[in-house]
């Protein structure tokens, strides 16, 4: 089986609606949108008036062109300077960040109101309006805006891709396109929610260790400063010998003192650089390689990303998503590199002719299991269903594991800390008990 190259080049997938995947402040500004307000005609002659956002006048001509409306005038709204830069810090994402918790409570509301027959334009200006995040507020505000001027939800959506994924873009759109806007809302909700709760307990496997061990060190720290300096003066003055373990404690604290701002510098240093270059397409894809291959913690990644790309592959072929385009939106949110080289070769295989079981059996990233489930689901024509059961059962398998790891941990945090503890109180009461015994 050959592995995956993570280095290739994933942005042809990501141009569907012109807008990145990511953050748009990680390298460049996004441009700050322009307002336009218009009047037009059907093509029957009725009047259509209402205002647009868009980057530029040609754009918004070419929209309302699309939407079969013939333009009477455009008129570009001149913005006070106090707008523009509220603009701007929304951008940069100081105003706010808008939690995946409150985008899956927005859909579900979103579904409801649609259950209800509530208009689209309606629905969007009661949940501005009840929106408790500002963020989520401004921009529900700007998306109904962009709707009221005749522009579709999947498009108005996709210029906030802080708020709206690429995924949540993409699925919205095949829900206006295959007419169940509902359903997708529904789904949203449901598939948010499960990766609120699958990545949240991923995340408390591993924070509950390291808070531990930063505890740790701390604790150590202060003791190697304030306690050991002055127990160093009591033996230099007995001028009593002491064992090679405490000399070695001794001499930590002694390059503590002498060296310790010194060293902070370099690990607060050493840290932003490693940030800075897992920041890197060449570091992440290290970054993501070492997930997956870590001691304790590698299975579990495996089984959270494979758990991912089931579910999100599910959800897409239901809402009538055609395969190649779901193959390319799930290797685009699936958020591990290697992964997403493997799906988005498995792709054009796929545009090949090849069967999706075929094509991602030639990869050591995707188990047997898999690939089987898969070809099964291919023969019997429930790839959706099959991908869904192999989602439940992955889900399950990384709850089993974060529970083993959560009880692993804590007694080898126990071991580890109080074997620390225990070295350090050694080193210190020895040479004590040793030199009281000779007064």
């Amino acid at each position: 089986m050959r592995a995956a190259d993570p280095s290739m080049d994933s942005r042809e997938v990501r141009d569907v609606f012109h807008q990145p995947a990511s953050n748009p402040l990680r390298f460049t500004f996004q441009k700050v949108m322009a307002q336009f307000v218009y009047k037009a005609r059907t093509m029957n002659g009725e009047p259509r008036e209402g205002l647009i956002e868009v980057v530029n006048k040609d754009i918004a001509i070419d929209i309302l062109k699309k939407s079969d409306l013939v333009i009477i005038s455009i008129e570009e709204i001149k913005k006070a300077e106090g707008d523009t830069l509220a603009r701007l810090i929304r951008l940069v994402g100081i105003g706010g960040k808008v939690k995946m918790r409150e985008v899956a409570i927005f859909s579900r509301q979103f579904a409801t109101l649609f259950d209800a027959k509530v208009p689209v334009v309606r629905s969007l200006k009661t949940l501005a309006a009840e929106a408790q995040n500002r963020t989520l507020q401004d921009t529900l505000s700007e998306i109904l805006d962009d709707v009221s001027g005749g522009s579709s939800l999947s498009l108005a959506m996709s210029k906030h891709p802080n708020v709206f994924s690429y995924f949540y873009v993409s699925m919205v759109k095949a829900g206006e396109e295959s007419g169940r806007l509902q359903s997708v809302f529904n789904y949203l909700a449901d598939y948010m929610e499960r990766t609120y709760d699958i990545t949240a307990k991923v995340k408390n496997a591993l924070v509950y260790p390291a808070f531990v061990l930063f505890v740790f060190v701390a604790v150590i720290t202060m003791m190697l400063l304030f306690v050991v300096p002055n127990l160093i003066t009591i033996f230099e003055e007995s001028n009593a010998p002491v064992p090679f373990y405490t000399q070695i404690v001794f001499s930590a604290a002694l390059f503590l003192r002498a060296y310790g701002f010194l060293l902070v510098i370099v690990v607060i240093g050493g840290i932003v650089a490693l940030l800075q270059y897992f920041s890197t397409p060449g570091g992440k894809d290290v970054l993501d390689r070492i997930k997956l291959s870590a001691p304790l913690f590698g299975n579990l990644f495996r089984k959270f990303y494979l758990a991912r790309f089931a579910d999100t592959l599910s959800s897409l072929i239901n809402s009538g998503v055609p395969i190649i385009r779901s193959l390319q939106i799930t290797a685009a949110v699936i958020d591990n590199r290697v992964y997403e080289a493997v799906i988005l070769d498995a792709a054009k295989a796929v545009k090949s002719g090849n069967s999706i079981g075929f094509a991602l059996e030639q990869y050591a990233e995707i188990p047997p299991l898999l690939t089987q489930m898969i070809r099964i689901g291919e023969e019997s024509g429930k790839l959706d269903y099959i991908l869904g059961n192999i989602s439940t059962f992955y889900k399950r398998d990384v709850d089993n594991i974060v529970s083993n790891l959560v009880s692993l941990i804590e007694p080898a945090m126990i071991v580890l800390l109080g074997g620390g503890v225990g070295l350090l109180v050694a080193a210190i009461l020895v040479p004590l008990y040793s030199l009281s015994a000779g007064f």
